[in-house]
């Protein structure tokens, strides 16, 4: 809460993909606890929550997908209308990543949502956002142009056996099957994954037949974007390898467009990646070496933004 008696406008933060506590907490970073400091010293109450499951949140993490997790978010929205200090109807959502998939699907659903902003929030399928980060995060560590494409080739495939899945076990043997026979068949495949083919067989199949996994492959966020009435903003970075933002933020304003929805703003923030901060090369063996946790060029674009919406 800013520090001052009053009603304020409030956000809600939405975590990114995996189970993560309330400060969105990161290899040695909390950017929800940075955004969290910022917005309230500008007069922003801001709710943040553990992702069920997780540190003291109950429920059950595994097993949900994104749609569940946008259900919890809804419940944090009931949570601040319930709330006297707070302008009911001046309440946002902000989600990273996976959140900025997430917070589109809460605004569709209620109306109590009066504007949403995306930080790095996908606007293309989960399928095609994990064969152009693995692409991307591929050439920059210096993989050959071959092995790069022999690989997406490989996982595109194997994507298409996750989303057209209907039993976990079934697909766990088909994978298992699939990474196998392209091991024994494929030698450049074999020689990006070394002498532990066993192992990495059954990471992959721990890694992809998971419902959240399938969920997150077959979901495409430009039906629900369009669907999106409030006004929304969408922040990536230039160096972003995981969500790129030159297909990324093209899709998101097309969609909204699409829709009719006339008060979009998308941004390219430069040299940020996925997390925000400024970068070298965007790579994600960066993020723990990097002493900025939040760049304050996002912080300052998203504030000044919101306050526009709230006044």
């Amino acid at each position: 809460m800013p520090n001052k008696t009053g009603v304020f406008p409030a956000v809600i933060l939405i975590t990114g993909s995996g189970p993560q506590n309330r400060d969105e907490e990161i290899l040695g970073h909390k950017p929800f606890l940075v955004i969290a400091d910022y917005l309230t010293r500008n007069g922003i109450a801001v709710l943040r929550f553990d992702d069920r499951g997780t540190n003291e949140s109950k429920g059950n993490f595994k097993g949900a997908t994104s749609m569940d997790f946008s259900t919890d978010v809804e419940a944090e929205l009931d949570f601040l209308l319930s709330r006297n200090e707070i302008d009911k109807n001046k309440i946002g959502l902000i989600g990273h990543s996976e959140g900025g998939m997430i917070a589109p699907m809460v605004a569709v659903r209620r109306k109590e949502v009066s504007f949403i902003v995306l930080l790095a929030g996908p606007g293309i399928s989960g399928k095609r956002i994990l064969l152009s980060q693995e692409a991307l995060i591929g050439r920059v560590s210096g993989e050959r142009e071959d092995v790069i494409r022999d690989m997406s080739s490989v996982n595109d495939a194997a994507y298409d056996l996750v989303a057209g899945s209907q039993n976990l076990d079934t697909l766990k043997k088909e994978l298992t099957a699939y990474y196998s026979d392209r091991i024994r068949t494929d030698t450049t495949y074999a020689g990006t994954v070394g002498t532990g083919q066993a192992q990495f067989v059954a990471e992959r199949v721990k890694q992809l037949a998971t419902p959240w996994m399938k969920y997150f492959i077959r979901y495409d966020p430009a039906p629900t974007l369009e669907k999106v009435r409030c006004p929304v903003l969408a922040l990536d970075g230039s160096k972003d390898l995981q969500v790129p933002p030159e297909i990324d933020l093209a899709a998101i304003k097309t969609a909204l467009d699409k829709g009719g929805n006339k008060e979009v703003t998308t941004v390219e923030l430069p040299n940020l990646n996925h997390l925000f901060q400024e970068c070298k090369t965007g790579s994600p063996t960066e993020y723990a070496t990097i002493e900025q946790t939040f760049s304050p060029l996002a912080l300052d674009a998203m504030t000044k933004w919101i306050i526009s919406k709230v006044r």
